[in-house]
Formats: structure tokens, C-alpha cells, sequence
């Protein structure tokens, strides 16, 4: 069985080198300690987890708190991709990753026990619903927490200029010479589809274009299902839009199908732009044009924080808001005539 001095053998580092880049000790350096877990890993090493908490005091686990309305779950592009950065992150500092529910052993008890009980070092959190007691229980608490996609001056928050975003979207269908835009919304109930709202709003009256109430169609759990009924519904105006922004590609690529359903052509008839920059939205025809959100740096950041938390070297709590960009590609074009 490899043990540390196998791999202090190895490496030429001291034992107690190796003990400490296992254990994150600030003194060891960032090239050393990668050195030490490349070699431990090529050696088979397995460090002892009942050891490593004793001298720590940390458990070396992080709750995932992972709850949204889609149906679809971890399986939604943008949250696995979210998902997968801060793993990465996690996994390079010694660290795993447990999923945490209100039931511990079949029996309802809260977020908040459930954590105390896997006794997690921290908690990231992704909710569809944060207004649920349980969360705020959680969030009472001295466990230290990052949340995504939500403002609160009780946590650190990671999240998108959503607001930004979809003054980007219209702004790029008025310079193509569109003037009738209609928004299909993520919905007031989170608070990217309320800031994406907001923005959508903000920018169509900065613009001077009008914006009459059946512009602005729900489309809840940013579904493909729900994009494709908001669009069919705008069809139906008798004053149709030549354009439509939804709050996600989902949303985007349900709206697209819509129209070709409907006989209108993307493009040429009705133009159509998203949020999020989905891996899909680039292989589908037309070529989805679409606000990037950066789930990388989105995932990154967001270990950042809490990891910076746990090791006490960040005071006080941090709203990262992270910049978009708009990706052109082929789902929008200048309409027929411009009124």
C-alpha cells in the first residue's frame, strides 16, 4: 500500500511537504502541491479521509444544492457546464462534491440539517425557489454558501449581468432595422428571467419602440415545450413581431420550430435571438444567434469564494456579477421592410 513517504520518495519533497500539499497548507506552493497529486495518483495513493479531518478539521466535502422546475435537472446545458467548472475546482483543491435534499434516511428534516449531519464545509446552491424556509434556514446558518443566479446580502452570489444581456439582444435587433420585438420571458418568479425582463424593457424604451402588453409572453421553466406555445401565440397577433428575444435557447429553439411550423421562414420572416449560448445552439439550423454567458468563469468564481470562505481568508460577502457577450449567427436578419 503507497503511503506519504513512498511518495516524499519519489518526488524528492519531505514528507511533511506532502502531508501539507494534501492538505492545502497555504506554505506549500501551487507547482509543488500539483506535482505531489500528479505523482500520488500515478502511485495509486488513496489518503486516509478519517486522518485528513482530524488534522484539518475540515470534512473535505461540499454540498450541492441542487433544485430547479424544468424537469430537466442536471441534464440542462447550462447547469451541468456550471456544475462541471466548479468540480474541477473542487476536485484540484481535495475536495468532493455531495448532493444535498431536504430527506436524510427517508425522513423530511431541511437543507440545514442534512448538512450538519454529511457535515459539509460549505454548500453552493442553485434553486429554483428561494423563498423556501428550509433554504433561508440554510442560509441563517454560519455554513458558509455561494449562491448562482440570485442577489442576497446573506451569501456570496455569482451570477450573469442578466440585465445587460438583453439590452445586448434588443439592441442588436433595432440595429438590424426591427421595431416590432417581443420578449419571451423566463418569467418574474427567478431572478434572471425578472432582470432579463427588466432589461428587455429598459432597452426597448431607451429605443422609443413601442410595447404593447401581448409583446411580453411567458415561458415558463425555459423549456423548449413552453418557447414553442409563447411563439405560436405571437404569431397569432394581428400585429405580429418581426422579432422575438427569448430568455433562453430553450426557449429560443422552441420558438424557431414554431415558426417553421407555421410556415414562416427563420430569418427571412421573423427573426429569433437567445440567451445562454447552449452547446446546441450552434449545430441547429438556422444557427442560433444567442447572449453567452461564460459557465466556466461562472463555476470557477463561484468555488473561488466559497473555498476562499471556508480557509477564513475572505471577509464579509462578495456579489460577483460576470460580463456577456453577444454571439451573431444566422437566426437573425433585417426584416422584410423596415417600418
Amino acid at each position: 500500500m503507497t503511503t506519504i513517504y513512498d511518495i516524499a520518495k519519489r518526488t524528492g519533497y519531505s514528507p511533511t511537504t506532502v502531508s501539507k500539499a494534501f492538505n492545502n497548507y497555504s506554505d506549500v506552493r501551487e507547482k509543488t502541491r500539483q506535482d505531489i497529486i500528479r505523482t500520488a495518483q500515478e502511485m495509486g495513493y488513496v489518503p486516509n479521509s478519517h486522518a485528513r479531518t482530524l488534522t484539518t478539521k475540515k470534512s473535505w466535502t461540499i454540498g450541492v444544492l441542487f433544485i430547479e422546475s424544468t424537469g430537466v435537472g442536471i441534464r440542462h446545458p447550462f447547469f451541468s457546464s456550471v456544475i462541471e467548472s466548479f468540480k474541477q475546482v473542487a476536485v484540484s483543491k481535495g475536495y468532493a462534491l455531495m448532493f444535498i435534499s431536504k430527506d436524510v434516511g427517508g425522513k423530511q428534516s431541511g437543507y440545514l440539517e442534512n448538512c450538519r449531519i454529511r457535515g459539509v464545509d460549505g454548500v453552493v446552491v442553485f434553486l429554483s425557489d428561494y423563498e423556501d424556509p428550509y433554504f433561508q434556514e440554510l442560509l441563517d446558518s454560519a455554513i458558509p454558501t455561494v449562491i448562482l443566479d440570485f442577489e442576497t446580502p446573506k451569501s456570496h452570489t455569482v451570477c450573469s449581468n442578466n440585465m445587460a444581456g438583453a439590452i445586448l439582444a434588443v439592441d442588436h435587433l433595432a440595429s438590424l432595422g426591427h421595431r416590432k420585438i417581443a420578449h419571451i420571458s423566463g418569467g418574474v418568479s427567478t431572478f434572471p428571467g425578472s432582470e432579463r425582463e427588466r432589461g428587455y424593457k429598459a432597452s426597448m424604451k431607451q429605443l422609443g419602440l413601442e410595447l404593447p402588453d401581448s409583446y411580453i409572453v411567458p415561458g415558463p421553466y425555459y423549456s423548449l415545450e413552453n418557447g414553442y406555445s409563447a411563439m405560436k401565440g405571437l404569431l397569432q397577433l394581428p400585429d405580429r413581431p418581426t422579432a422575438v428575444f427569448a430568455s433562453g435557447d430553450l426557449l429560443a429553439l422552441g420558438a424557431v420550430m414554431a415558426a417553421k411550423d407555421s410556415g414562416f421562414s427563420v430569418p427571412t420572416d421573423i427573426s429569433v435571438i437567445g440567451y445562454d449560448d447552449i452547446d446546441l445552439a450552434k449545430y441547429v439550423t438556422p444557427a442560433l444567434t444567442t447572449i453567452r454567458q461564460d459557465t466556466v468563469l461562472l463555476g470557477s468564481q463561484a468555488a473561488d469564494l466559497l473555498f476562499s470562505t471556508i480557509d477564513k481568508e475572505h471577509e464579509g460577502m462578495e456579489a460577483l456579477q460576470l460580463p456577456v457577450e453577444l454571439i451573431v449567427r444566422d437566426s437573425c436578419a433585417p426584416p422584410r421592410s423596415v417600418e
